[in-house]
């Protein structure tokens, strides 16, 4: 095995794995693994040439400062590159991507700089134009612009396209890709024409993206919808973006593609991100359509690491409304842990409150029930907890028992909604029993939850 003289030259050179547990048709399905780049994504690659390609035009030099606004796994190519490089980096971020992400641009060095992702181009708070703005504020700064820069699409017509149809011994039928800057659909166009004209390229596209409807039936629209996968999809034509070779897009709901997603790790033990569930489901369709076999080709464009909290938290999935659960009918739709199941976070009323503590910040909740026995015997929250060991902090060793409140506002399964509303006026959390049973706890954020899952039906 070769020995590399710094992070920066693992760039690139991705392994490509066959599909084994789908039903891809009459076709045969690979998967190029870009999350196995240093950063974790297809950025890492476009990121190493915009700040290359910037050096060796004199546009930046040490003691620059890079600006650009990114969904994220760019954002993360750039911070590799920059750390290595020596370089100050300020990012632009739109606030739905995932806090893992957030938390590894700050690790790496970065300046994160959170701003709306329900607003549109133009507007002074869209992710490109603050960028843009900030770039311009700030003291010997360069804009890199991915969707405008000329080195993104490099990147892929250089290096990734060859990489492809040298592991492929140049057979290869169809490329199905995401767009968010666009670089990679325009780099592979310009390589594929060279050396494979009838090679087809087709799009995988997030429901609310404009680009499919632009793709199928030629018409651009001006209203972009919401959608949740981040980093592909988007409200505007990038100006380097050529899609005179792209032959058909495929629009995939955020549900298929964080199912997808997730089944990509269960039946082939690949933790992709929430794009590589958007191309992994229009892969699938595409296969299946054919009639005739075909080698085809998708990425896992970043690795699941980053989506932990989000598509691989089945909390945060049923809230979302994207995995299949049982409906009751009565108050235990609203319960987002239920104790039955094993997944309410609780504690002993013989515990330590240091126990108490520790359970409440490693699961970021902000109440405990207190069991024993198998039966209720108490609550402690923060206030609890608080006021126990306000005073003197050695009472962290005094047990949960002294300081759980065991005057209880419980509320019968059976009950209505509505009903919820007077015990969190004050301020108080709703437990939920039946008969004598103890069924879990309905937050404020739990009942929110509910009413945004029966809007949104």
């Amino acid at each position: 095995m070769a020995v590399f003289n710094n992070v920066l030259e693992l760039i690139g050179r991705t392994p490509v794995v066959r599909v084994n547990h789908f039903d891809t048709g009459p076709c045969e399905l690979f998967i190029k693994l870009e999350s196995q780049n240093p950063g974790g994504s297809i950025k890492d690659r476009i990121g190493l040439k915009m700040i290359e390609q910037a050096e060796a035009a004199g546009r930046i030099s040490p003691g620059s400062t890079l600006v650009e606004g990114t969904a994220g796994n760019t954002g993360l190519g750039l911070a590799l590159v920059a750390a290595q490089k020596g370089y100050r980096l300020v990012l632009v971020i739109p606030d739905k991507m995932s806090r893992e992400k957030i938390s590894n641009l700050k690790a790496m060095g970065a300046e994160v700089v959170l701003t709306r992702s329900d607003v549109a181009k133009g507007h002074p708070e869209y992710y490109q134009d603050l960028a843009k703005r900030l770039a311009s504020e700030l003291e010997n700064a360069y804009f890199i612009n991915q969707f405008s820069n000329p080195s993104n699409p490099q990147a892929h017509e250089e290096e990734t396209g060859p990489e492809i149809w040298e592991q492929m011994g140049g057979e290869l039928d169809a490329v199905v890709l995401g767009v968010g800057s666009s670089g990679t659909v325009t780099g592979l166009s310009r390589y594929f024409e060279r050396v494979a004209p009838a090679l087809e390229l087709v799009l995988a596209d997030p429901e609310g993206s404009i680009l499919a409807e632009y793709i199928n039936q030629g018409t651009l629209s001006t209203t972009a919808g919401s959608w949740m996968v981040e980093g592909i999809g988007e409200d505007f034509l990038p100006t380097i973006s050529d899609f005179t070779r792209v032959s058909k897009a495929y629009c995939i709901s955020d549900r298929e593609s964080f199912r997808a997603g997730r089944e990509l790790l269960t039946r082939e033990g690949i933790l992709g991100g929430s794009s590589t569930g958007t191309l992994l489901a229009a892969a699938l369709k595409y296969c299946r359509e054919q009639t005739e076999p075909k080698k085809v080709l998708t990425f896992a464009c970043d690795t699941g690491n980053r989506y932990l909290s989000k598509m691989y938290n089945d909390f945060w999935m049923r809230d979302q409304g994207f995995m299949d659960v049982e409906n009751h009918g009565d108050l235990r739709d609203l319960i987002a842990k239920p104790y039955q199941t094993h997944d309410t976070v609780t504690v002993g009323p013989d515990e330590p409150l240091a126990n108490a503590y520790s359970r409440m910040k490693l699961y970021d909740v902000s109440q405990l029930p207190v069991i024993e026995n198998g039966q209720l015997v108490g609550i402690l929250d923060e206030s609890d907890l608080l006021l126990a060991i306000a005073g003197d902090a050695q009472r962290f060793d005094d047990a949960v028992g002294k300081a759980m409140t065991t005057d209880l506002t419980e509320i019968d399964v059976n009950a209505p909604v509505e009903d919820l509303l007077p015990i969190f006026n004050r301020d108080f959390v709703a437990i939920v029993k039946d008969s004598d049973q103890f069924l879990g706890l309905i937050t404020r954020v739990d009942l929110l939850n509910y009413l945004r899952r029966k809007a949104d039906r």
